[in-house]
């Protein structure tokens, strides 16, 4: 089977219905010999940047001679991205193998695992298998009830930038959100927080004191920007030498520093990561489908942010790229999102809109959005496909225009894999 398939097994055991908790996932794990405590990991949450976060780290340690794993939801494209190797995704014969292993062992349970917590068990397994030294692993949802957190205590532990999402499950306040993302720390681990709001960093220094975990906060004030463009940005922080990170975006500088302080972290742990791996590392990190450049004249962008808070820093990083120079938008966003914040961030950086319906049976009508669009005062042109779309923002454009195809992972997954002449020269 390929990834696609294994994927359409594993999601036809949702997780809405299911009450929160690590029960079934420790009940999957030991029925599988508990793959989990043959490795080291370090755990990543946060709201926004941890999946950047967790590619630039997984990077730098393979860099170092360390086989790394590397966990990350949702996929851009194919399911196997989810579950890679020192930047390999699984191959299709080793998911299939695995997953019937994992849905053999739970339908043995009193109560089926979630899609997430079969998932979870996939990937320990394959990094078991894989013989890997440390798997960096990337929280589906919160921290403390998430499968992931059945881990032992990681060797760091990071929590990234927080902001208000799934209130329902987490909290409606930030600081019963930053509550339930500390649940990933655990005593005999180190902790690094991304700078950010006073009372999240309270919460957290509050459960790293009663834990007894040494706590690293980044520090704006130790990075200087030293270049910035279309092929990367060029900084030091906390005196170290120059350092090329190619991810774009003046989001990804705070997710760099975040990196570097977990890296000084695992060095206190014992692992043996020099300058120089840190330096391949991030000028070798990867992120697909986040503020990526893949053609040139005209400039076109994708990014799949999809909420408010990612819209406010596309945004900003693209003031950043072109100034007060106008773009053309590519859009297709979920109707269960909050769409009209999302897409009143960029408005005032379009000149025109082309929207899309994403694949999806969450997806926003692209008639209705790009109505939407008109009555703010930007022109807007709806297509059903993403085909369609591309041409028509394509044929919008001139040699010095600038496209950025924005609003869900689903839409731009697609977009990136389309078959047009778009990828980057």
């Amino acid at each position: 089977m390929t990834g696609e398939d294994v994927a359409a097994r594993v999601h036809a055991y949702a997780w809405t219905d299911r009450k929160p908790g690590l029960e079934r996932t420790r009940a999957l794990l030991a029925a599988l010999g508990n793959p989990e405590k043959a490795l080291k990991f370090v755990h990543i949450t946060g709201s926004n940047g941890k999946g950047s976060t967790a590619a630039m780290l997984a990077s730098v340690l393979a860099a170092a001679g360390y086989r790394t794993g590397l966990f990350t939801s949702p996929h851009l494209y194919r399911f196997n991205e989810r579950f890679q190797v020192n930047g390999t995704p699984i191959p299709d014969a080793a998911l299939d193998r695995l997953a019937e292993r994992v849905l053999a062992a739970a339908d043995t349970l009193p109560e089926h695992p979630t899609e997430f917590e079969l998932m979870t068990a996939i990937g320990f397994l394959w990094f078991a298998e894989a013989g890997c030294d440390l798997v960096v692993v990337e929280v589906g949802l919160g921290g403390r009830l998430d499968s992931t957190n059945v881990i032992p205590a990681p060797e760091a532990a990071v929590i990234t930038n927080i902001g208000l999402e799934h209130i329902a499950i987490l909290g409606s306040t930030l600081a019963a959100i930053a509550a339930e993302k500390s649940g990933i720390l655990k005593p005999g681990c180190r902790a690094v927080l991304s700078g950010q709001s006073r009372e999240v960093g309270e919460i957290v220094a509050r459960a790293c004191v009663e834990k007894n975990i040494p706590l690293t906060v980044t520090d704006d004030s130790q990075l200087t920007l030293l270049s910035s463009g279309l092929d990367g940005q060029r900084f030091t922080y906390r005196g170290s030498a120059p350092l090329l990170l190619p991810l774009l975006g003046d989001y990804q500088l705070r997710n760099a520093m975040t990196v570097l302080d977990t890296v000084d972290a695992l060095r206190a742990q014992g692992w043996n990561i020099s300058a120089d791996a840190v330096a391949h590392g991030l000028a070798a990190a990867r992120w697909p489908g986040r503020l990526e450049l893949v053609h040139r004249r005209p400039d076109l962008i994708i990014d799949g942010g999809h909420n408010p808070q990612c819209a406010q820093a596309l945004a900003a990083s693209l003031r950043g790229l072109y100034g007060g120079k106008k773009l053309i938008f590519l859009i297709g966003v979920l109707a269960d999102k909050d769409w009209q914040s999302m897409v009143g961030e960029v408005l005032p950086l379009a000149k025109a809109i082309v929207t899309v319906r994403p694949e999806s049976d969450r997806a926003k009508d692209e008639n209705e959005l790009a109505a939407w669009v008109r009555a703010q005062g930007v022109p807007a042109e709806a297509h059903a496909s993403i085909g369609e779309a591309l041409d028509a923002v394509l044929a919008l454009a001139g040699p010095e225009d600038a496209v950025c195809a924005w609003g869900s992972l689903y839409s731009v997954g697609e977009l990136r894999h389309c078959r047009r002449p778009f990828r980057r020269q």
